[in-house]
């Protein structure tokens, strides 16, 4: 006996995954009341099981059998049980105030079993006894991992190879080739699996960031691999490679405060630019970049279509020419203004 917060399928396997493992061992057969948490659809002959009590059944190697609607002959030492525990255990905690379930379920513990160690009438055994010495041999034996609730859905790969799973609002990748094709998502409390055509192509633990990815790097083509393994330390290795000066620039452009997936299209765009431009025009062009402190890829393509180094090789500094009534810094830094005035008489 334990309490559970709900009727619930989740909760009802809880209890009774807790129920075999306290027994220690799996009977032959399950047999459950009519509730819906167990029984989809009544009939006397072929009831509909739950698919998740299904599962359960199969996990623990066993079967389920419901009792026949209205039937209380078909679970008689069920009936009496019931009977029993709420004189024995319930009565016995009615007064008593819990706060949490984990309080409750360790009272409860303690009562079933002074219930279940107590010698039965008319016989010299307790109900401990009975089931140590000639029920537990029965027992089938439990398996290595506890049962956790299969939840199923068939969702389509998104253009991105990721499946969308809305109960936890993230998303799983999938390997490239089966972008647009529909697959069978199975998922637990811990662990989500998917199938194509009744084989596993990906297994993903499960993650609740709302809005995150998780990805498997074989699952992505070579284009979005690349996307994948992107930081400014990558852009920075692959510009050494190509020039001192657009290492230096790509060095500027992660200095600025700026969202980081668009100072890695400023790098993309620069990089396009170094393949399809002369050498010598393309560092003159970073260089004057980074002469104006404009580190941008419209700066840099602007200069180059404009040949705006052409034009600054011809322009040559003209100095101001000497005048008495030129300032130098020295006048905007003084605290106080001295103007110097002719006194006439």
């Amino acid at each position: 006996m334990m309490a559970v917060r709900s009727q619930s399928t989740e909760d009802f396997l809880y209890a009774l995954s807790c129920c075999l493992h306290e027994l220690g061992g799996v009977p032959q057969a399950l047999v459950p009341d009519n509730l819906k948490a167990a029984v989809v659809k009544t009939n006397r002959y072929e009831p509909e099981i739950n698919r998740a009590l299904e599962d359960f059944a199969n996990h623990y190697n066993t079967t389920v059998v419901p009792a026949r609607v209205r039937k209380p002959k078909d679970k008689a030492l069920v009936e009496n049980q019931v009977k029993l525990i709420y004189s024995r255990v319930y009565a016995k905690l009615r007064h008593m105030v819990f706060f949490d379930l984990s309080s409750l379920n360790v009272a409860i513990k303690e009562k079933v079993r002074d219930h279940n160690q107590t010698r039965m009438q008319k016989k010299p055994y307790c109900r401990e006894e009975r089931f140590i010495s000639e029920e537990k041999t029965h027992l089938l034996p439990l398996p290595v991992e506890r049962y956790q609730i299969k939840y199923y859905r068939e969702l389509r790969v998104a253009k991105n190879n990721h499946i969308y799973l809305s109960e936890d609002k993230h998303y799983y990748s999938v390997h490239f080739k089966m972008i647009g094709s529909k697959v069978k998502v199975i998922y637990t409390r811990s662990m989500v699996y998917i199938f194509s055509k009744g084989e596993q192509v990906a297994v993903h633990i499960r993650n609740f960031h709302q809005g995150g990815y998780s990805t498997t790097k074989d699952h992505l083509c070579s284009q979005h691999q690349h996307y994948k393994d992107r930081s400014p330390e990558y852009y920075r290795r692959q510009a050494a490679k190509k020039s001192a000066i657009l290492h230096k620039l790509v060095c500027c452009i992660f200095e600025q405060n700026r969202y980081p997936e668009q100072l890695y299209r400023t790098c993309d765009g620069l990089f396009g630019l170094e393949r399809k431009t002369e050498p010598t025009r393309f560092e003159k062009a970073c260089q004057m970049a980074l002469d104006c402190h404009n580190y941008t890829y419209s700066f840099v393509m602007n200069v180059l279509e404009n040949k705006m180094i052409e034009v600054q090789s011809t322009i040559s500094e003209k100095p101001l020419p000497k005048h008495n009534n030129l300032r130098g810094k020295e006048h905007y830094q003084q605290l106080e203004l001295n103007y110097k005035t002719n006194e006439s008489n």
